[in-house]
């Protein structure tokens, strides 16, 4: 046993080790995009055996708004249904499991899919709208990617300047209440948040009500980029207050602990400028911590604008995914799943590899 145990050692760890010992920053993202992936496959796992263990399946959905849709057009069976149309509906009730493959065990359905998503790039059909998963992605993920950018780049500007410059304000009275208002909001329920600021914009008639233009962007690219700005304005603001409070503070007070630093009073009996010092070092030195935070944060912009889409009635994929988990398409759920996990774990592995381009003491431990 350990003769095996070490020939299995030395067949993977050794060459591992003088690989990371050889490049150790690319050893670093390879570990990382490793890890990665290994995180993908179990989540899969994970996510089958829930909707495995979840009441009902897709069937039972499709079955129900088929009796639903015949009852709306006076077709409905009545209560004296005889015994062969009952054993007629389980027939097909099993032929529609098997065809779906739900009558085998999850990890089974759940190899089928990662194999023809890997060998045939095929993410399967949607089980209620028969449309491609692929395509129903495509149409909407891209609508969420590019409100969560552009929430990330507003709350990483304005939270750095503002965090920067009241670490030079401590203890005064802007500093007091700045800090106080983003404590406030970081902490004021976010589906709360949108609700007040759909009903300031159904009051006012300054905003609209729904957080995407009515027309596609191919029939007015110019007009559609302004009308594009005035609709998602206060899901914005909403995801701005919400995230820009808790960033603004943690840059604050990294500026201020490295102010406090004895690398700061060295510099400064050396005579330079208490400007070079904020920006050129002391400034520096709070982008670790930015930049290990900046995965959680859009993690969470991610999972927030799930609310903020049912809300606004935004075409995103939080919607998506909502529509789906109700109407229990595993395929869709699944690809969903998957693919908003990937975007999140490749911001956490982009973070990694970032933190050990700015930190060497990361990039050789």
């Amino acid at each position: 046993m350990k003769e095996k145990f070490a020939a299995v050692w030395n067949t993977f760890c050794l060459p591992w080790r003088a690989f990371r010992k050889k490049s150790p920053l690319a050893s670093f993202i390879t570990g990382r995009i490793l890890t990665m992936i290994v995180l993908l496959f179990l989540l899969g796992l994970a996510l089958f055996a829930l909707m495995d263990l979840a009441p009902g399946d897709i069937v039972d959905q499709m079955m129900s708004q088929q009796i639903m849709s015949s009852a709306e057009g006076g077709k409905a069976a009545s209560s004296g249904i005889n015994g062969q149309e009952n054993i007629l509906s389980e027939e097909r009730l099993s032929a529609l499991r098997a065809e779906f493959g739900l009558d085998k065990p999850f990890y089974v359905q759940y190899f089928k899919w990662l194999n023809r998503m890997i060998v045939h790039h095929d993410l399967g059909i949607s089980l209620i709208s028969r449309a491609p998963v692929s395509f129903l992605i495509k149409s909407r993920i891209w609508n969420s990617v590019l409100l969560n950018l552009i929430s990330l780049v507003f709350i990483t500007i304005v939270s750095f300047l503002l965090g920067v410059y009241f670490s030079s304000k401590a203890g005064t009275k802007i500093d007091t209440a700045v800090t106080f208002f983003a404590l406030f909001f970081h902490a004021f329920p976010g589906i709360l948040l949108l609700i007040l600021l759909q009903l300031l914009a159904s009051v006012t008639g300054l905003f609209p009500v729904t957080a995407y233009p009515d027309f596609p962007f191919s029939a007015a690219p110019v007009k559609f980029a302004f009308s594009y700005m005035h609709h998602v304005f206060l899901p914005l603001l909403a995801s701005f207050l919400g995230g820009a409070g808790g960033t603004m503070r943690m840059i604050r007070a990294t500026m201020l602990d490295q102010m406090g630093m004895p690398y700061i009073l060295a510099l400064r009996a050396r005579g330079i400028s208490e400007k070079r010092v904020y920006l050129a070092h002391a400034f520096r030195n709070t982008l670790n911590p930015y930049i290990t935070g900046s995965a959680n944060l859009l993690a969470s912009l991610f999972s927030g604008s799930l609310v903020l889409e049912i809300i606004f009635a935004y075409p995103g994929i939080g919607r998506l995914m909502y529509e789906a988990v109700l109407q229990e398409d595993i395929n869709l759920v699944l690809a969903n799943s998957m693919f908003i996990s990937a975007l999140v774990l490749a911001g956490m592995v982009i973070s990694d590899i970032l933190l050990a381009l700015v930190d060497p003491r990361i990039r050789y431990n």
